[in-house]
């Protein structure tokens, strides 16, 4: 071996150690906060973990107990889907018009999106308390309409046929701004002489988003698309706020269920359980996405 042989290969485990040094830090933070806590949830769904006392190995005994003998979870699961299937195409499909609706002609649409994004920044509790406010019974919307039109409205957050909409349309309003901007930056990056051959053909109006301007930019609805979904899935926040789950269990979304099976109601194993359910079901739901999106997503102008 020669001497510049040796010298590359000591530099080579100089610059491996200072990397793996650099590393560290994230590699134990990754361990700590994520391996770690999703291994364990995985033990803690197949034990009868009870938050204070012993803990006892019953194996799939939990699963069966959330499909078989535990009255909240279907309904938490039935409400989730609900949500998903309201929120994902009313978010995507306004968020898409927002973005069409403030080209390139509109004066001030810089500032427009700034205020269109700013409740996706704002603390949820303040939107919440925002809405709470407008949909009380002394609130705002009724109290137009009584003064305006004499029609009292029924108190949309205790009304059961009402409240899941509320969250739904609470939720649109919140998460509006943030695939608008996606929308917003795939339309700009768009060749103008793509735009110009449509415009020449005669491809104007709905013609021209549906059959030029989709197809352009279906990657980024694809991903505007998943991410939604996932995060609907996730609810949580919006519907414990606004509405506490309620009336009943209205609005009680499964991550809720989870949240009350394993914080107010001790029951770790059975939280775990649910938790992993609802994974599963992301899953599943994110590999239908992508495998239906060679059908429909171009990935070349």
């Amino acid at each position: 071996m020669t001497s510049t042989t040796r010298r590359r290969n000591s530099l080579a485990k100089v610059e491996s150690r200072q990397a793996l040094g650099f590393a560290t830090p994230a590699l134990v933070g990754l361990a700590l906060f994520t391996i770690v806590p999703v291994g364990l949830s995985i033990v803690m769904s197949v034990f009868d973990w009870p938050a204070f006392g012993d803990r006892n190995f019953n194996g799939a005994d939990n699963y069966v107990k959330l499909f078989t003998d535990s009255p909240d979870f279907w309904p938490a699961l039935r409400n989730s889907a609900i949500f998903t299937l309201l929120y994902v195409p009313l978010n995507i499909v306004l968020s898409l018009a927002l973005a069409i609706g403030l080209g390139p002609r509109i004066r001030g649409r810089g500032a427009l999106r700034v205020l269109f994004f700013i409740p996706v920044v704002t603390p949820m509790v303040a939107n919440v308390l925002v809405w709470k406010m407008i949909l009380q019974p002394q609130g705002l919307v009724n109290g137009v309409s009584t003064s305006v039109f004499g029609i009292e409205l029924p108190n949309f957050l205790a009304d059961p046929s009402w409240a899941m909409v509320m969250v739904v349309a609470m939720s649109v309003w919140q998460g509006l701004g943030y695939n608008m901007l996606i929308f917003s930056a795939a339309l700009e990056q768009l060749p103008d002489s793509v735009l110009e051959a449509a415009a020449i053909d005669g491809a104007q109006g709905l013609r021209r988003i549906w059959s030029i301007l989709i197809p352009m930019i279906s990657p980024s609805i694809f991903f505007a698309a998943v991410m939604t979904m996932i995060s609907a899935l996730q609810v949580f926040a919006q519907p414990q706020l606004l509405t506490g789950g309620g009336p009943g269990n209205a609005t009680k979304p499964l991550v809720m269920y989870i949240w009350e099976q394993g914080f107010t109601f001790g029951d770790l194993g059975l939280a775990a359980a649910a938790a992993w359910i609802l994974f599963a079901i992301i899953i599943v739901i994110t590999g239908i996405q992508f495998a239906a999106q060679k059908k429909w997503v171009h990935y070349e102008h």
